[in-house]
């Protein structure tokens, strides 16, 4: 072989083996775990790679798009809605979602953001009008709910799925603020005086029960006094009825003597004025007790 003739021979070698590098180059895809890539043949679809070593026909197919498929998140979006009780709002929303299959994304929707904030938009009208202000405030996580629920069903057909949607902030103009601030210092004057009515009303309870408390004591008081003398008397009666007339002599002595001990207790000067027959009652009484 002479040595043209040996050139031409690994120019040949050559050529074939720079295509088959080539060839093998074009033939391997490696998708990184955060992306999948859409294969076209001849402009059409072909195939999705999945993350990890993938083969392709070199050649025929080519790798159109390369899609991210962690989750995204939307700019902060202000919508105006009317409340069902003609209340303007502007409602302050967030929606976070991930690309779940890149063959209806690419080929369905142009710019998915865009198209999903447009929904988004649509989807508060439409909720925050059948409710009433109040409802808005208090039930945040409900309009969240529904609003969620509303744009999966939307954006299933894109290929997307919405991992979370969020209200931010209800907006509401000064007018409208002004009137719920007025209503909220009403309502506080309103708990107050109800509270303080509430306060005197339990003061005049309790005072009540005081007096009526005071008043069982009394009459308990009474009814003890009036036991005890119903047993005294008891005991003279039987006194009496055992020991006869001098018992009850006994007796009218002693509450003699309690009375004129009583009236010389007394403050100041005084002058006792005895009875006929007092110094013979002490005499009976002395004598009684000396029997006795």
């Amino acid at each position: 072989m002479d040595f043209e003739g040996f050139i031409g021979a690994n120019i040949v070698y050559l050529a074939i083996a720079l295509l088959l590098i080539v060839t093998v180059f074009l033939a391997v895809r490696i998708v990184p775990q955060s992306e999948k890539y859409v294969v076209e043949r001849f402009g059409r679809l072909q195939s999705v790679l999945g993350p990890g070593l993938n083969l392709i026909v070199p050649f025929f197919d080519t790798v159109a798009h390369r899609i991210s498929v962690l989750e995204r998140q939307l700019p902060t979006s202000r919508q105006d809605a009317i409340t069902a009780d003609n209340v303007l709002v502007q409602v302050e929303t967030s929606v976070f979602y991930r690309i779940i299959e890149p063959e209806k994304t690419v080929y369905r929707i142009r710019d998915v953001d865009a198209a999903i904030a447009a929904t988004v938009a649509g989807i508060v009208r439409a909720e925050i009008g059948t409710m009433e202000l109040d409802e808005v405030q208090s039930n945040r996580s409900r309009v969240i709910a529904r609003i969620s629920e509303s744009l999966a069903n939307v954006v299933d057909d894109w290929g997307i799925e919405v991992t979370r949607a969020e209200i931010l902030d209800v907006n509401l103009d000064e007018a409208t603020r002004a009137a719920m601030l007025q209503q909220l210092n009403a309502e506080r004057a309103r708990r107050a005086q109800v509270t303080e009515a509430e306060g005197k009303k339990r003061a005049v309870e309790l005072s009540a029960d005081a007096e009526l408390y005071a008043a069982k004591q009394v009459a308990e008081a009474r009814r003890i006094q009036a036991d005890a003398e119903a047993y005294a008397t008891k005991v003279v009666a039987e006194a009496i009825r055992e020991h006869g007339i001098e018992a009850a002599q006994y007796q009218v002595a002693l509450k003699q003597v309690e009375s004129l001990s009583k009236i010389a207790q007394g403050e100041g000067k005084q002058t006792i004025i005895l009875p006929a027959d007092a110094v013979a009652a002490f005499g009976d009484a002395f004598k009684l007790l000396k029997g006795r």
